[in-house]
């Protein structure tokens, strides 16, 4: 395990493009790249990102989903197609960025009444998705999201029966959002773990910066160990977590002290 950063915490703060040369500064080896727009999308402006890793390790892609990923499920073929574009180009940012993963959502749940889901049905998209990511090099992990279809761990139960090829995002804030036990996430995602977002909340539930909350990490990565995984853990925060790039320093410096002791 090491300790990574997404692109995601300099949103508002630095563009995709500039974030590289913070993250070296910062002494982060490894990231989430974020691309927060449709110009984001665009192969030339993907190509042209290529140059600027600075010479960082791009592990995982993630996007503003939000405005494509629903509609990969639309049962409207036009519809679905048009989303579809999209998501070649993410693909192809993730072949061409050399990540192994795209951070995937999915549908949100948008309405009050209670979600009667077909997950024979969620599962051949889910399929499509994954054998298209797979000619690009890479794989599709779905994110436990407290708004999203997976806010609880019998989704991606039902889901993985149907796609095994599906791998996983663990993120624990939005397990505290959801007001479930990380572990019952890691439980039910298991060897497809590929991918752990972190930031550190209070008893409150409001987001701090790591090392400013309440999270106990060292048990955390202790628990991450035992379950065998040994991939990066992304440092995901909002703008509004830290106050500026030596608080965020701090952070990951906290989080490194943390990973040593849970290994010893």
């Amino acid at each position: 395990m090491e300790i990574g950063l997404s692109t995601a915490t300099f949103f508002g703060r630095e563009t995709t493009e500039d974030s590289f040369e913070v993250i070296r500064e910062l002494g982060v080896d490894v990231c989430e790249v974020f691309l927060t727009t449709f110009s984001e999308f665009e192969r030339d402006y993907v190509d042209a990102l290529v140059e600027r890793r600075n010479g960082v390790r791009v592990y995982s892609v993630h996007s503003l989903n939000t405005c494509y990923e629903p509609e990969l499920y639309n049962r409207v073929l036009r519809t679905r197609n048009d989303s579809y574009k999209i998501y070649h180009q993410l693909c192809y940012a993730a072949k061409v960025l050399g990540a192994g993963s795209y951070t995937f959502h999915g549908p949100a749940r948008l309405k009050r009444t209670p979600y009667v889901l077909d997950y024979d049905y969620l599962g051949e998209r889910t399929r499509e998705l994954c054998d298209t990511i797979k000619e690009y090099g890479a794989e599709l992990a779905y994110e436990n999201v407290h708004w999203a279809f997976f806010n609880e761990p019998p989704f991606f139960i039902e889901l993985s029966k149907r796609v095994p090829e599906l791998r996983a995002c663990l993120d624990i804030k939005q397990a505290m959002q959801a007001k479930v036990d990380y572990i019952e996430y890691i439980k039910c995602m298991g060897d497809r773990l590929v991918n752990v977002h972190v930031c550190d909340y209070d008893a409150d539930g409001a987001l701090k910066a790591p090392g400013k909350g309440t999270f106990d990490f060292v048990t955390f990565f202790k628990i991450l160990r035992d379950y065998g995984y040994d991939g990066p853990i992304m440092t995901e925060l909002y703008g509004s977590n830290y106050k500026d790039y030596k608080d965020l320093g701090d952070s990951l410096e906290y989080l490194r002290n943390c990973l040593e002791k849970a290994v010893i």
